[in-house]
This record gives C-alpha cells, structure tokens and sequence, in this order.
C-alpha cells in the first residue's frame, strides 16, 4: 500500500510502448495532444493507494498488521538438526477496522500450536504455493483499533527441507572438533525458520534467547553477562537488536566460537585455531573504516560492528547480518589485501539493514547505494583512482552478467517484476553493477559537493523505514527542488528515470580513470611474447585486485602459453605460494588451462582446504581436463569436508555418484 496519494509526470515519445507498472496502484490517466509530429506525448499517472501490498514475494497481510516487536525463543538440536522452540510476534493493527485473520508467510516448517493474546486460536496451513510457501491462517479478535498491539505466540520446529540453516558436520569445520550450524535468510528463506511476514517492507526489533551446547552469536547485541546453564548442560545465548531489521536479516550461528577485539567497537568470532590470524587481518582497519564512513553518511546505529568467519567449507562469500556480518574464510589472507571486502558489508549498515528496499524488485536500492558507499570508502582510504579501478572491475562483471542472460532479458533491468518468481532466481550483478551507475549518474549530474549533501539526508529521512524506487526518485527531487540548487533544475529536469529504471541491458558507460589497471593490461601484453623473461619487480607495487585482473587477462588470452612459461610466472611472482586465496586460485586457473602439470597436487591441496564454490567450482573443472584420476580422488578425499550444495555441484560436473563413487 502506497503511504499516499501520489502524481508522477511520464514522458514517454511516440510509438514507445508502456513500461511495466511501477508500483502496485490503480492510475487514471491524462493525456495532452502533442503540438508537433516529433513532440512528447505526456501522460500523467495519478497514484491512489490500493491495500494491495507493494511487496509481491510474501503471502502475508502485512497491511492489516506490521509486526513491531519478535522474541525467539529457541534451541538447536544439532542432532535433529533442527531449530526449536517459541516465536512470539507483537503486531500492530495497520487500519481502523482490522482484520480478524493474520497472514503469516511459512515454508517446510512444522507449526505445533498457536496462541493469540494468550488463548489457544484458530488457525490453520494453506497448501504450498511456489514460490511463496504455505500461508500460515490464523483468526484474530475482531474489533481491535488501529495502533493497538496484538500478541501471537508459535510453536515452531524447522524441517529437513528448511532453505535457511546449513549444518555442517565437525569434519567440515577447522579443527574438525564440533559441528556448526549457520543460517542464510535472504531472500525470502526466514519463512523457513518460524512463520512471520517474510518482506523487507516490514521491520521489527527482536529478542533472541537461543540454547545450544555451543557458542550462539546472532544479529543483535549480546547481553552482558555468563550464558545461563540450563538442563542437559546447554547454555541460553541472549541478544538483543534495538534497531527494527527486515525478516531476512535474522541470523544465527552456533559451534566452536571464539571471539577477539579488533577495535574499540568490534569482534571477530571464529574457530579457535583461527583467532590470532582473523584478529591480525582485521585490527588495523575496521575501526578506520567506520570512522571513515561516518563521515560520508551519519554515524553507526548498531553499537558494534562485528565479523564472524565462518568454517572453510563455507561455500559463499559473505552476509551482512547486522552487528555480525557473516564472512567467508578466503578473507584471511595474510596479506590484508582481501580486507576491502568489508567495507561493503559495513556499508550495508546504513544501505539495505538501515535503509531498506520494500521489496526484492526494488533491490538495486540496497545493493547499488552499497557499492556506492563502498567504493566511496575504498576511494577515502587508499586514493580517489581506487573509485574507478574497482568501478571498471565492476563493469566487466556486468558486462559478463547480460552476456549471459542476453541483453533484452528482463533480469537486466533495474527494477523487475517479481511477480510469481522466486528473487533468488534473478539475483545477479545488475542490482550491485547497475544499481551503481544509477547513483554515480545522480552524483556526477548534480556535482559531488552538492551529492554529498544529500546522502545524509536520504539515510536520516528514510532510516529504519523501506522504500521504492519512485520514493527514492522523489527524496531525490525533492532535495534537490531548495532554492539553492535552482541552477540543477534543468539537468534534473533531463532524468530519463523510466529508461534508468526499465530499460534492459547495459547503462551508458561513463569515462572511467583506468590509470590503476592500465598498468596491469600493459603487463599483460608483454606476456603475449611467449618469451618474455618475468621478474618480482613486475609485481612491486600491484595490490591483490590488480594481480587478480592481470591473471584474468592472461587467462583470457585467446593463444595458450608454453607450462614453462606459466611456471616461470608462478615462481617469479610468487603467485602458487602466496596465502591470498583469490590471487593463488587465479593463477591456479591459468597453470591448469596451460598445463603445468607441477600445479595439479597444489592444486588438488587447496581443494581440501577451501570449500567456498567461487573456487572449488573453476579448479574442478581445470583439474579434471588435465588429471581426472587426481580430481576424482581429490573429491573422495574431501566429499564429506565439502557442504552439501558444493558437494553435489562437484559430483555433478565430475560426472559421478554424490557419495563420490
């Protein structure tokens, strides 16, 4: 539901067909005759605000009734592998005659009882419905004024089919001691765990009070104070989130955890074994990141801004669950040199956790601010070239991304009709890569001073609230309509938003600053002389992103290398020994497509020890074309280290049985 009435001015030229509906609305419409043959045809959409939802991934009723407040309640059962226990919702009556029926989302969870008020209410599950779930029914008094609260308590316990937990057994873990347990909400996999309004156009604090046997952390801050040891020996973990988050930002992790400052206002929590070195990584900088983006947007909101590293077997990159983001083990680099990964989850603390998208079709507006953010932080620290290098970065990846969809496909639009589709089946570079060109064509149209001074007040006007895309449009002009931007009037004038917000394929590209990776492509070239003699000083100077881009190229070339050639890389620069996993897979991927055999059993070692698909995936691939009898027993030595999706991709591209044999 629209928040209110609303007028938008389209102008579209002659002979364009209508773009899809922007928001969920009905529209009169009015039309003025154009005065030439060639004029533009305006048409005038007058927005009245419908009690549909604007958010068409969730089943829930969520504008009869806002959830304000969760309390989870819940144990975890590591030999079930199951989550257990109470969910108690506090939801708000949104209308003056409310609704005597909540809606609630669930998928593949198992409902034991529900209470509303204290007393035992009707309800009832709906059949399944993809990609939305089963609709959770349940009757409400009648009668209940708009503004006052209603208590649902559920007794919930997730299923094997749960798409939000990943249980990784102790063989899977560091020290191979104890298992672990990690969640993965977004997109819409919170319905999974307990049934709630599974939308990010609804925010609400939580309570956490979690018994495990091991170490709890979760998005929320931690109650000061000793676990209380309950029955059985298990521990009770308390949390607290002050700040109201959407359903997809509720994570927990449980297992062998150990946790160490790397700043006056944060942890890293990981393995034991792997504290020092996490600690060591990420000390010198996250305390120079925040106080850097402070100054950028307005200062943090969550208290502490903590990582937590996850297991090598962890097969994704990261998560930016508030006060922990969750990280992959490939940061660790010992180097510092993968460091920069964080400023973008940091940068989501402001962009998609504090302000956020009201739905999945709006998504560019978490993803695109947050890539902006990052590469403005990135840009602080190191040197303004650092903006554009990873801006090029950046496009390539896009341009990769619609190559592969194809460039009319309706997944290469900003916004997308989610409409009877599940958001993680578009998830792609385009909301990251072109939610960015949309927000640095904003910051180059006005000037940067001037853009500066609007970040800060987006975030204040917006924050702990979601939005759409034409909400964001009208904070835009609405800023930029004082008297003191009169001279912008008429490039603002000039935004074509409806082709910025629909129009498939790449953006204009803009005139990048490639003095950063200039130097690398010029390296590159040289290495097209198949005798070209390296040295170390080649490298001197080049950071990890530009030894990734330089292999990138190398691997790209249309010509093979001579193995001896491609050795004399490795050894020159160092490159099979560094202990940035980024750059040694990279280069592992041009060893094993020109055949240095004296990689395969590095090779074969690092695939026991990295679990994350970014590089079991390529090395796989790479390995078996050169020794498959090497890849097959690599994979059967560490089928059980891998986590069960990578597991299955590896079967499957080897071409054998998911036991491996």
């Amino acid at each position: 539901m629209l928040p209110r009435a609303s007028l938008q001015s389209v102008r579209l030229p002659l002979r364009t067909s209508f773009l899809p509906a922007a928001r969920p609305a009905k529209a009169s419409f009015g039309f003025q005759r154009p005065a030439t043959a060639h004029a533009t045809l305006q048409i005038r959409f007058f927005y009245k605000p419908s009690m549909a939802p604007r958010d068409p991934s969730t089943a829930s009723n969520y504008n009869a009734w806002h959830t304000k407040h969760t309390t989870a309640e819940l144990s975890i059962d590591f030999a079930s592998k199951s989550l257990r226990g109470l969910v108690t919702l506090e939801l708000e009556a949104q209308t003056d005659k409310a609704s005597n029926e909540l809606i609630l989302d669930s998928s593949h969870v198992s409902v034991l009882s529900v209470k509303v008020n204290d007393a035992d209410s009707q309800w009832s599950i709906k059949d399944r419905s993809e990609p939305l779930g089963s609709p959770v029914h349940i009757a409400v008094p009648s009668g209940i004024a708009k503004g006052k609260l209603l208590k649902v308590a559920i007794e919930v316990a997730t299923t094997d089919k749960c798409t939000a937990l990943q249980w990784l057994t102790p063989e899977q873990t560091s020290n191979k001691k104890a298992p672990f347990m990690f969640s993965q909400c977004q997109a819409i996999h919170a319905r999974s765990l307990f049934p709630c309004q599974d939308t990010p156009d609804v925010k609400s604090t939580y309570s956490f009070r979690i018994t495990s046997p091991h170490v709890v952390v979760a998005s929320g801050v931690a109650v000061d104070g000793e676990p209380e040891v309950k029955d059985g020996g298990d521990k009770l973990y308390v949390f607290e989130q002050k700040v109201p988050i959407p359903s997809y930002l509720f994570a927990l992790a449980s297992g062998d955890i150990a946790q160490a400052p790397i700043g006056p206002r944060s942890y890293v929590a990981t393995g034991p074994d792997e504290l020092k070195a996490c600690q060591w990584e990420f000390e010198r900088d996250v305390e120079k990141f925040m106080e850097v983006i402070e100054k950028i947007v307005f200062p943090y909101q969550w208290g502490q801004y903590n990582v937590l590293v996850l297991p090598p077997s962890f097969p994704y990159g990261g998560m930016e669950n508030p006060i922990y983001t969750f990280a992959t083990p490939t940061l660790i680099s010992g180097d510092r040199e993968n460091v920069d990964v964080i400023a973008h989850e940091l940068s989501h603390s402001w962009s998609g956790n504090l302000v956020t998208s009201c739905s999945w079709e709006h998504f560019w507006l978490n993803e695109g601010w947050t890539t902006y953010l990052e590469r403005r932080l990135v840009a602080a620290v190191h040197g303004p070239a650092y903006f554009d290098f990873s801006a090029v970065i950046g496009w390539e990846d896009l341009q990769g991304t619609i190559d592969d969809f194809g460039k009319d496909h309706k997944y290469t639009q900003l916004l997308i009709d989610h409409k009877g589709i599940d958001p993680d089946d578009s998830f792609s570079k385009v909301p990251y890569e072109k939610g960015f060109h949309m927000i640095w064509y904003l910051d180059r149209l006005v000037g940067r001073q001037n853009f500066d001074k609007f970040i800060p007040y987006y975030f204040t006007k917006w924050q702990n609230r979601s939005l759409d895309s034409y909400e964001f449009k009208d904070t835009f002009l609405e800023f930029f309509d004082k008297p003191e931007y009169a001279e912008l009037k008429g490039k603002i004038a000039e935004i074509d938003w409806e082709t910025r917000f629909y129009s498939p394929g790449m953006p204009p590209k803009p005139d990048f600053d490639t003095s950063l990776i200039d130097v690398v492509y010029k390296l590159a070239d040289q290495w097209k002389n198949k005798d070209y003699d390296p040295s170390p000083k080649d490298v001197e100077g080049l950071g990890g992103n530009q030894k990734i881009v330089f292999l990138q190229t190398v691997l790209a070339f249309n010509e093979p290398l001579p193995a001896k050639q491609v050795e004399k890389m490795g050894d020159a620069y160092q490159f099979s020994q560094s202990k940035n996993v980024e750059v040694k897979a990279a280069y592992f991927e041009v060893a094993l497509k020109n055949k240095v055999a004296s990689t395969y059993q590095p090779v074969a070692d690092l695939l026991g020890q990295v679990g994350r698909m970014k590089f079991v995936r390529p090395l796989f691939v790479g390995l078996n074309k050169v020794d498959r009898p090497l890849a097959l027993a690599t994979f059967e030595k560490n089928k059980f280290f891998y986590h069960p999706i990578c597991k299955s991709v590896v079967a499957k591209l080897l071409g054998v049985e998911q036991d491996g044999k």
